[in-house]
């Protein structure tokens, strides 16, 4: 028997290559090799390995001008980050370097949203925490007192009450966080300018004669802002307020209260004196 005749191999001449690529681009046909594109038939594709080496490179670029605070280059850089290389990882990191660039340059509103918008749009992604102690901690920046602005007592405090939120909800979901002795520190001011707020607005309805408003401010601060550090004002306040009520037996069992949770506290002189006013009635 005589051996199979080999089959002799199509061999285009190399002065067709490059039309025959041309020919293919033009007529739409796609590329059975997943990554490249008509440019690949002349050796000039990228591949996934360059994109994302060219994507990491451009995010180190851009990291450089952050840690130089070349605010204005970073963020063009970042921006690009985002454009170019859309599909990448580096392209939501960009996302938060973004955020974190507006809240070194104190835009808390700006990074806030930055990273609010990154939760949002990438709930999954294992830098959501991050994130998430980000807008905890610019919310808390946001609410510091300013020379500039009316005494805490008579603002508006719904930032100070999403701050709030912010951190209870953090601390709830991560409360073994690296973050959560910080946070923690951040919530016990947030509730003392809440309670302060309380106390504040239930002495202004105590002046005004108004004593059930007042009552419904201290008892708001007993019962939701815990931790404050103001417990003990608010009981003295609010066993002061039953006195005007003529509520004795009321106003005793706050000031007892307070001198039995509270015994070292400075307002345990005027809870005794309140109670030595009620023996004397």
């Amino acid at each position: 028997m005589k051996p199979p005749t080999a089959r002799r191999r199509f061999r285009v001449p190399s002065g067709l290559s490059s039309g025959l690529s041309r020919a293919v681009c033009a007529l739409g046909l796609a590329l059975p090799v997943l990554g490249f594109g008509c440019a690949s038939l002349e050796g000039d594709a990228e591949t996934a390995l360059d994109y994302t080496d060219n994507a990491k490179r451009d995010y180190d670029a851009a990291l450089a001008a952050v840690e130089d605070k070349n605010w204005q280059l970073a963020t063009e850089l970042l921006n690009e980050v985002k454009r170019k290389y859309a599909y990448s990882r580096y392209a939501r990191l960009a996302e938060l370097r973004l955020a974190d660039a507006a809240f070194q340059q104190d835009k808390f509103a700006e990074a806030i949203s930055g990273y609010k918008e990154f939760v949002h749009d990438h709930p999954n992604d294992p830098e959501v925490p991050y994130a998430r102690y980000r807008v905890a901690k610019g919310e808390y920046e946001s609410v510091s007192q300013s020379i500039m602005l009316p005494p805490l007592e008579e603002r508006d405090l719904a930032s100070v009450n999403d701050a709030l939120t912010t951190l209870r909800n953090y601390l709830s979901d991560y409360p073994r966080s690296e973050h959560a002795e910080e946070l923690r520190y951040m919530l016990d001011v947030v509730l003392g300018l809440l309670a302060r707020h309380e106390l504040y607005v239930a002495r202004f309805y105590l002046g005004q004669g108004r004593f059930d408003a007042a009552v419904m401010r201290c008892e708001y601060a007993l019962k939701n802002l815990k931790s404050s550090g103001l417990e003990p004002e608010a009981l003295v306040l609010l066993g002061e307020i039953y006195m005007k009520q003529k509520r004795r037996k009321d106003a005793r069992e706050v000031l007892h209260r307070l001198l039995s949770d509270y015994p070292e506290s400075a307002f345990a002189v005027p809870a005794k004196n309140f109670l030595a006013q009620l023996d004397k009635t």
